[in-house]
Parts: structure tokens; sequence; C-alpha cells
């Protein structure tokens, strides 16, 4: 079987949660490809997420490696062996491909915890925002096209309908952006309103107020792994997302996380500021 061409996030991450347990182990690569009984190019693929690994090759190289992380190496096993194919896939090579990796990341999440400073989180938006955002960023994108991305970020949706705890700090200004006019912009407060009464989402709101607050350079995702060496941030850049888990700057992220949540109003104060500003369009 050919390598693949175009790894997923997800697929990379597994190869290289692999590598860092050999590495940590002090085991060159081709010491683990003799090992496996396999040539040394081969485990290069394996890292790189170009090719896939069973559950039980995986166990036996965390062996070989002398992991002790057993939640670690399960939950790495986890990510071996599923096969099945998500909803996602139904847009592959229609959508970029950081965006199906995102709704992977969020499909398989054991949490969400989401900031942003001037726009509604994804999940969050209605079709008429999503439409009136991408014919502002794209003004000559067929309709197809831009119906699409309109199905594709309804259907992320579905990471809150699962029950996955959900975690939203929205600051004011994103509020108060007319984003298609006054009667979308107002829908889209009334829409939050509407899915904040969902056990599994938290929505709270940074006021223009907030004495104190310097995060607005800094909306990110924050996804939790089924373990913490497993977490993952995804931020925007003016190239599409961008997918971050190194150990340094996920504990940075953390740190900036938290400050965030304390600089955010408790959850019916939030609301109300989301009532009041829906009032005044």
């Amino acid at each position: 079987m050919p390598p693949r061409g175009n790894p997923t996030a997800r697929q990379g991450r597994l190869g290289a949660e692999l590598r860092k347990l050999r590495e940590a182990a002090g085991i060159e690569s081709r010491d683990a490809a003799t090992f496996l009984g396999v040539n040394q190019t081969q485990i290069s693929h394996i890292e790189s997420g170009r090719f896939g690994i069973s559950e039980q090759r995986l166990r036996r190289l965390a062996g070989f490696y002398e992991c002790d992380g057993s939640q670690l190496v399960d939950a790495l096993a986890e990510m071996a062996g599923l096969r099945v194919k998500g909803w996602w896939e139904e847009f592959r090579g229609v959508l970029p491909p950081q965006a199906l990796d995102l709704a992977e990341l969020e499909h398989h999440a054991s949490y969400v915890r989401v900031f942003e400073m001037v726009h509604i989180p994804g999940v969050l938006q209605t079709e008429d925002h999503v439409r009136a955002a991408s014919l502002f960023v794209a003004p000559s994108l067929p309709e197809e096209e831009r119906e699409t991305r309109v199905s594709f970020r309804v259907r992320r949706q579905r990471v809150i309908e699962s029950g996955t705890p959900y975690d939203v700090i929205i600051h004011e200004a994103a509020l108060r952006m007319l984003v298609g006019g006054s009667k979308v912009a107002r829908t889209q407060l009334e829409h939050l309103l509407q899915v904040s009464d969902r056990e599994s989402l938290t929505l709270r709101v940074i006021p223009f107020a907030a004495e104190g607050f310097a995060g607005a350079g800094f909306p990110m995702q924050y996804v939790g792994g089924v373990v913490p060496q497993l977490d993952t941030v995804q931020i925007d850049t003016p190239h599409g997302a961008e997918f971050i888990d190194a150990t340094a700057r996920l504990n940075r992220y953390r740190t900036r996380s938290d400050a965030i949540d304390k600089a955010a109003l408790p959850r019916d104060a939030s609301l109300d500021l989301i009532r009041r500003i829906a009032q005044q369009l």
C-alpha cells in the first residue's frame, strides 16, 4: 500500500506521538524497525502519519519504548484502531483540509474551550451569519460553494448536540459586529441565547469594561484530548487553521485560557448583556 499523500491532522498527531515516545526512550528508528520486522522507511512513514499502524503493533512498540503511561497508550491505541469515516469526509476535496481536521478534532474532543474576540464562534453561527461572513470574505465565491460552507458549518454544531462540554467566552466586540446587517446580527444574538440553555454549553462574555484584560490578539480553541498529552490548540491564521500540540506551547495556552476565564462575566450576567445588545438592534 502506498503512503498517504496528505495525512489528516489526527493521523499526523498519532505518528508524532509515537515519535515522541521513541525519542524519549532514546531508541533509533532503525532499531524500532528491526523490532517490528519492517524497514526504517516504514517507521518514518508511520511517524509522519503517512502509514497507519495496527493497535497490536502500537502496543508492542509502546512496550519496546518502555512507556509507562498506560492511559496515553490506550488513547493512542484507540486512535490507531478507529477506521470509521466521520461525516466531515463528505466534504473531502471540496473544503480546505484544515476545516475537516477541525471537525474531526471537535468530534473526538473530551471538552472544548473557545475564546473569540471579534467573531462569533463557528459552531454557534446561524446560517445567515455564515452566508454574510462568506460573502464579505469571498464575494466571488459561487453560490453552490457558499452553501457548501454553510452546510459544513451547521454540521459542526453536532459537537454541542453530542453533549461534549463546550465552554465559550466571547468578547463584547464580537457581539456588536453587525455581520449581515442589524436583522441578521439580532437573530444571531437570539440564537446564542437559545443554545445557552444546553447543559453541555457554557457561554460567557468579556465586556468592554473588564479591567486589566489584554488578550485582544489571542482568539483560540483549546480542545481537550482523552489525556492531557493529546490536547490541541487551534488558532486561525491568514493562511488557514493552525494546530498546536507542542508541550511548552500547550502550557502557555492553558495559562492564557485561565486568564481569559477570570476576565469573563458570570453566566447570568453574560446572558443579560447579550439580551441588552440584542434589544438595541
